[in-house]
């Protein structure tokens, strides 16, 4: 039960990888390594390396007064603050740039120009004999406004296809962040959840210890049970005292944790303020999820908006060798003086024929091509990754509910099983080995039921996660409201 408790922070890895990827081929941040994957609800230490485990607290003071935090204020803040999220908001920025570069190349060109020059020439340097051969000094004033359009040029037609095509893929890019951060937000809070269920349930059962303690103390004073039992007693007291000090620290760590990914100060105490959700799987068959996530999941939309970019720059790549046409035109005033400056303009046609540019278009050509034969094999080996994701997911909640059912009824048993251990050793019919076993049975069903509950609200999310809508369906899949 306890192994898929890290799948939100290889998830977070997954998605660092090739979102830093991007940032990298645009001159962005480095590529993000691996997170770290904690496990038995515990809270393990992300390393700074995964920018989804990470974040940008707002500026202010950190106070002594405990902050009330819900399950909802915890996605909205990360979602305001998450690390991952805002360099991926920043690596569309990027995009969006090379957008407009590329779009430069179709654009017209239009700038102003004004010179004032006095200068002396020498005739004979241009092949005009004079005596003497030097004319000047004389002032030459020019004012004048020029504009160049491209009319036809394929290459930067689909250059600038290309990279709006990038800008898609980016903003697919961002929603697909936001549900990540959704993810990892809901799945910190879980973690902390689960961690003060657990430590409650220790606190619980050191008060049993200890009341089980006094009673054995008790019936040796009447004379009713032996020595050896107090003592069976007493350890299993301290042992349970261990546990609240491991469940405390462990509940202290996940919350340091929910605050590094949901961008709160560290130092800041937080209180939580939801308890573990507990709703039904959502009612979906297989073949509706599948069409679903192809439909609407951002990773994917992402995936074929860069094959289609990698088609675009593959035929810029092939159009370089085809000739384009440029208008030229300027118009303005020129002469020795403004005063007695002259209108004049020129308009001219070109058409630019590329006959050899040393292999530079045709090493453009073999990189384009592997592009678009790499872009093609991820987008085919992403559908498959999209099944394989929904069925795990599905496969996930199914297995969840039935621990889940289990693990309920394990501790229900577990409970009785205690209570008629502690009316036999009562009742001097039985020594307190039943009772402690009986308490080791209790804590053991009792962990285990709240790693199911926490499994199973994490097998939803993450089944939300597979279709492509976390953001907008995760509270209602956990049973709360959105």
């Amino acid at each position: 039960m306890r192994c898929r408790i890290g799948i939100v922070w290889v998830a977070a890895a997954l998605l660092a990888a090739p979102a830093a990827a991007q940032m990298s081929s645009y001159g962005g941040a480095p590529a993000a390594g691996q997170a770290g994957v904690s496990t038995g609800g515990q809270a393990a230490g992300p390393p700074s390396t995964s920018p989804f485990l990470g974040s940008v607290p707002p500026k202010g003071d950190v106070t002594s007064q405990p902050l009330p935090l819900s399950l909802k204020d915890a996605v909205q803040r990360a979602l305001d603050h998450n690390l991952g999220l805002l360099l991926q908001e920043q690596t569309a920025e990027i995009a969006r740039g090379a957008r407009w570069h590329a779009l430069s190349e179709l654009l017209p060109n239009l700038s102003a120009n004004l010179t004032a020059t006095r200068q002396i020439i020498n005739l004979q340097a241009y092949g005009f004999p004079a005596n003497p051969p030097l004319v000047g000094p004389f002032n030459v004033f020019d004012a004048r406004v020029a504009v160049s359009q491209p009319v036809i040029d394929l290459a930067a037609m689909n250059d600038a296809h290309a990279a709006e095509y990038d800008v898609k893929a980016a903003q697919y890019g961002i929603k697909d962040a936001r549900d990540l951060v959704v993810l990892v937000a809901v799945n910190a809070y879980l973690e902390s959840l689960a961690a003060s269920s657990r430590f409650e349930s220790t606190r619980a059962q050191l008060d049993t210890a200890q009341a089980l303690f006094q009673q054995a103390q008790d019936l040796k004073t009447n004379g009713l049970v032996a020595g050896i039992d107090v003592v069976r007693s007493q350890v299993q007291l301290q042992v349970q005292r261990q546990r609240v000090i491991a469940a405390q620290n462990s509940y202290q760590k996940s919350l340091l944790q929910l605050s590094r990914a949901i961008g709160i100060p560290v130092g800041q105490p937080i209180t939580l303020t939801d308890t573990i959700p507990y709703a039904p799987t959502p009612e979906l068959t297989l073949d509706a999820a599948l069409e679903r996530a192809y439909s609407t999941r951002p990773d994917y939309l992402a995936a074929q908006n860069r094959l289609e970019a990698a088609q675009s720059s593959a035929r810029a790549a092939s159009a370089a060798l085809l000739p384009t046409f440029h208008v030229d035109a300027n118009y303005g005033v020129i002469g020795q003086t403004p005063a007695d400056a002259l209108r004049t303009y020129a308009l001219s046609a070109n058409v630019k024929v590329p006959l050899f540019d040393a292999g530079s278009t045709h090493a453009r050509q073999i990189q384009q091509s592997a592009l678009l034969r790499q872009r093609q094999a991820e987008l085919s080996d992403f559908h498959g990754r999209v099944e394989y994701e929904v069925r795990s997911a599905f496969l996930d909640v199914k297995a969840a509910e039935e621990q889940l059912l289990a693990a309920r009824t394990n501790q229900e048993l577990a409970n009785e099983e205690l209570q008629q251990a502690r009316d036999r050793f009562a009742a001097g019919v039985a020594s307190n080995l039943e009772v402690t076993q009986a308490q080791e049975s209790v804590a053991a069903a009792s962990d285990t039921y709240i790693a199911a509950l926490y499994t199973h609200n994490l097998a939803k999310a993450t089944l939300a996660r597979a279709l492509g809508v976390t953001e907008s369906a995760v509270m209602s899949y956990l049973g709360g409201k959105q």
